[in-house]
């Protein structure tokens, strides 16, 4: 069949280079090659018991007919209660709405506030879809860069210079995919100073890596409150729990905003899986030692990486603080080569790793970060060490 039949809108959305690196990574493993894989943004820690053990027992007490479009009221109660200990931020149960994990609740709100031309302005480096959901709501991304020199961190004056009649919100997220930037609380007071002057700006805090911090007390834009009532927080059980598979997301929001998002949610996909609801109520009230567990290995992680990185040249690495990703700068290979392989891109660069260290990572350009890779470093202490072992090897043959 003929791709003209497939709508505008699709053909203009880009592929996710994260998804097709993992992709190429997997097919040169099927073909016999040792690849070790650091695409995927996924811990690599198993579900916590407590809570696989509330998913089976939910599947053998029938818990299997249609949920509520918004999420069953335990888990919006569980989610309100964390909100408040973790945050100290009041959202009622019916300011909450679970979805199919925090992309499909960031879908959700992109096209339940953005207009034909509206302006979402998304500091970059950024995560891979939030540029193609803001195109799919017929949003208009407005990047504003940040780089290795401010650790991926943008300034108050580029937050108020980027902001114009036109700006319907800011897409915001700390910890950073693909960074690990963790903004501190003064950064934070100084974005939020420029957000309090412009009363029609809304902000998306995507919160997805918050339990993963390295530094402290996590802060987001609804903690001030100036800003509360237009902010929109997005979070789940991903990451600080180990649910990737699960699906769980939510968001926390102005009634009106999760009101429209009952509403879309209602005509697109209705509730989420009742098994994982149930699941995810566990991990929000029981107990969270498996958080702190995991948080501590990947800061031990961490700083095994930096330390197997610090010796290799070329290699500009700000120290991430969150999440478990390493994005060094490496345009000081730009324009070197080794044989046929020549490096003038991140995509190159990404290909020459997997193809001659057998490495698998992410370019930089799917963050809107030419000069950079992306590595993850959720995985085994043993397959870090190698994995940029061969790095360093391979590295050292490009002239």
């Amino acid at each position: 069949m003929s791709t003209e039949v497939i709508s505008n809108r699709i053909n203009a959305l880009s592929e996710s280079q994260t998804i097709q690196m993992n992709q190429k990574s997997r097919e040169l493993k099927e073909s016999g090659v040792d690849v070790i894989n650091l695409t995927l943004g996924e811990p690599d820690f198993n579900t916590p018991e407590h809570i696989k053990a509330a998913g089976v027992k939910a599947i053998n007490d029938n818990l299997s007919h249609y949920p509520p479009v918004a999420g069953f009221p335990e888990l919006k109660k569980a989610i309100a209660e964390k909100l408040y200990a973790d945050n100290g931020l009041k959202f009622a149960p019916e300011q909450i709405v679970v979805s199919a994990g925090a992309k499909h609740s960031l879908a959700n709100v992109l096209q339940c506030i953005v207009n034909d031309g509206d302006e979402v302005i998304i500091p970059a480096p950024y995560w891979v879809s939030y540029i193609e959901l803001v195109k799919l709501a017929e949003g208009t991304p407005v990047i504003v860069e940040a780089g290795v020199d401010t650790k991926f961190k943008i300034t108050a004056e580029q937050l108020e210079a980027s902001i114009t009649p036109k700006t319907k919100a800011i897409l915001f997220n700390s910890p950073s995919n693909p960074t690990g930037s963790v903004y501190s609380l003064e950064e934070m007071e100084a974005l939020a100073a420029v957000l309090e002057k412009y009363p029609h700006v809304l902000i998306i805090s995507d919160e997805i890596y918050e339990k993963i911090n390295f530094v402290g007390q996590h802060v987001g834009f609804a903690e001030f409150d100036k800003l509360k009532e237009r902010t929109i927080v997005i979070n789940g059980v991903s990451k600080g729990y180990a649910m990737t598979g699960w699906r769980i997301g939510y968001i926390a929001a102005p009634l009106a905003i999760a009101k429209a998002v009952t509403k879309l949610q209602g005509q697109y996909t209705s509730g989420v899986c009742a098994i994982a609801q149930a699941a995810s109520v566990q991990a929000f009230v029981g107990d969270q030692q498996c958080v702190e567990d995991m948080r501590v290995a990947f800061n031990r992680r961490r700083d095994l990486v930096l330390d197997s990185v610090k010796d290799i040249p070329g290699f500009n690495v700000a120290i991430p603080d969150g999440a478990f990703y390493i994005f060094p700068d490496i345009s000081a290979y730009f324009g070197k080569r080794n044989g046929a392989h020549a490096i003038n891109s991140s995509m190159d660069m990404s290909l020459y790793l997997l193809e001659k260290a057998h490495v698998a990572s992410v370019p930089g350009s799917a963050f809107g970060s030419e000069n950079c890779v992306r590595f993850s470093y959720a995985a085994a202490d043993d397959l870090l060490v190698e994995a940029f072992k061969r790095v360093k090897s391979a590295l050292a043959e490009l002239k």
